[in-house]
Formats: C-alpha cells, structure tokens, sequence
C-alpha cells in the first residue's frame, strides 16, 4: 500500500460526536509515550500530521486522520501515565473502552508496546478487551532499534504469553521510526483488512 493523502479530520472527545462514515477505521492504541503519533506520521510520511505531546498523558482524546480518502487511522488517547489523577484516567478508559466495544468501522487495532518494558497489566487489560469484544489486532514493538534482536524474540515470546485467542492476533511487529523497520508490514496489514469484507455480526 502506497499512502498518497493524509489529513488531520478531528479530535474526538465525545463519542456521540464521532464520523458518521461508513470507512474503515485502523486504530492505535498504547501506553503514553509509546511512540503512537510517531507511527502514524512515519507510514504517512508526514512529520507533523500527529502532534506529538510535550507531556505524557496530556493528549485525552480520539484523533481522526483521513487516508487516500478511504479510510482512517484513529490516535487513541495514551494510558497508565502515572502523574494523570485517577479521576481522569478513569474517564480515558471509558471512552477507549466503549469506543473499541461500539464501534463497527474497526477493522484492526495496533497495540503498541515499548520493546524495551516488559508489557504491563493494562496492555495485557487492552489486549482482554480486544479478544473479548473479538477485534482482530496487531502487537507492534516500537523502538525496535533500541534493542538487539535476540532481545527483541525474547520480547515476542512475552507479549505471546498474553495472547490467548491466536486466530484474533495478526501478527508481532518490531517497529522503530529511526530505521522504518515495520513501517511496510504496518501498511501491508492495513491493507490486507482495508481489502477484506467486514465480519458480519
């Protein structure tokens, strides 16, 4: 897949505020400061597309990219910051939440996951979430470039252990923004998903 336009449409704070569009929607999903806006501005090839956040855990809402005006890529709102209040993180993962289990444009999630942590108890919640509501995902692990590859298959074999429905889990992504390794298997499961009939309810 070849990404020809990318726009910025809107952020999203209320979900009954969200596109009446009957578009695919990719998402991404992780721990703040996991690299999300970076990885929607390295496969579309546009430095500034996504706003990267001064502080971790600011950013609180769902932002709405339109691409080659077929569909869109959705920046979900960063979890597990620990300066956030409660009450507000609380309110974040509701709206994820009932966004992932409503949502009938989601064709795939991308959990992004530090390869350099070990993956915590809410990446291992995101990952319940997505089997339970039986969203199909991708486990993409940014700053593939900080880590050798041995430790990188080590990394993979711990994310796996979280994994309990194998047919939802597309694949394992190494990913880094510095080298672009991962950037095309990213596009090639978009498109993959974008070209597949949705699954009937």
């Amino acid at each position: 897949m070849k990404i020809q336009s990318a726009e910025f449409i809107n952020s999203i704070y209320d979900l009954r505020t969200l596109p009446k569009s009957v578009l695919s929607e990719f998402v991404f999903v992780g721990r703040s400061n996991v690299g999300k806006s970076s990885l929607v501005n390295k496969i579309c090839n546009k430095k500034n597309l996504a706003k990267i956040g001064s502080v971790p855990g600011k950013t609180k809402q769902l932002n709405y990219f339109l691409i080659n005006e077929k569909f869109y890529l959705v920046d979900l709102p960063g979890y597990g910051y620990a300066k956030v209040p409660e009450q507000i993180r609380a309110g974040w993962r509701k709206l994820v939440e009932d966004y992932i289990s409503e949502r009938q444009n989601v064709r795939v999630v991308f959990v992004l996951i530090d390869a350099r942590n070990e993956p915590t108890y809410l990446d291992e919640l995101m990952i319940s979430w997505l089997e339970y509501y039986e969203i199909p995902y991708c486990v993409v692990l940014t700053k593939a470039d900080k880590i050798s590859k041995n430790k990188m298959d080590k990394q993979i074999y711990r994310v796996a252990k979280i994994v309990k429905l194998d047919n939802l889990c597309i694949d394992y992504i190494p990913f880094s923004i510095i080298s672009g390794e991962g950037k095309f298997e990213v596009l090639d499961v978009i498109e993959e998903y974008l070209n597949k009939p949705p699954k009937e309810d």
